[in-house]
């Protein structure tokens, strides 16, 4: 039997001593250009700050919570045929997730500075549009066309 994964201990970033963002500059980082992405993060925060008025990590919260999924689909192989069976996220997945379709919908953008695109991504999802709203929709629809095989999700 495998042992159990040991979770990583994150620390929080030392602006706004949040383990979120902290984990949203890491998701950023390329090739361990940890201080590059920081610049990126807060430099989008001050552009919201700038464009909003809020305050950003509140935006940016809101923005996490608006591109989380509810439901995925997850292939299940059941008697030589796969079927695609929705089930709920966890929360950790929910966040993993979150993070990576906004980042996406960020650099899927052409013609701007990352802090912009990030910025103007994380607004969106606080207003409910964007690429990573986009692909939430779409995973929900998934999971609502295949809701005929959730009785698999809790066999075996």
């Amino acid at each position: 039997m495998r042992r159990a994964y040991k979770k990583h201990k994150i620390a929080p970033d030392p602006i706004y001593s949040d383990v979120v963002v902290s984990q949203f500059v890491n998701k950023v980082m390329k090739r361990g250009k940890k201080t590059t992405a920081q610049k990126i993060v807060y430099s989008a925060f001050n552009i919201i700050k700038q464009k909003t008025n809020k305050e950003p990590l509140e935006i940016f919260k809101q923005a996490i919570e608006n591109a989380s999924p509810i439901l995925e689909v997850k292939p299940k192989r059941i008697g030589g045929a796969t079927y695609q069976v929705p089930m709920e996220v966890r929360g950790e997945r929910k966040l993993a997730l979150a993070v990576k379709w906004i980042l996406d919908g960020a650099r899927a953008k052409k013609g701007k500075p990352m802090a912009e695109k990030l910025a103007q991504e994380l607004i969106d999802c606080v207003n409910n549009q964007g690429n990573a709203i986009k692909k939430k929709a779409d995973t929900h629809r998934m999971a609502e066309a295949n809701k005929a095989f959730a009785h698999f999700a809790r066999s075996r």
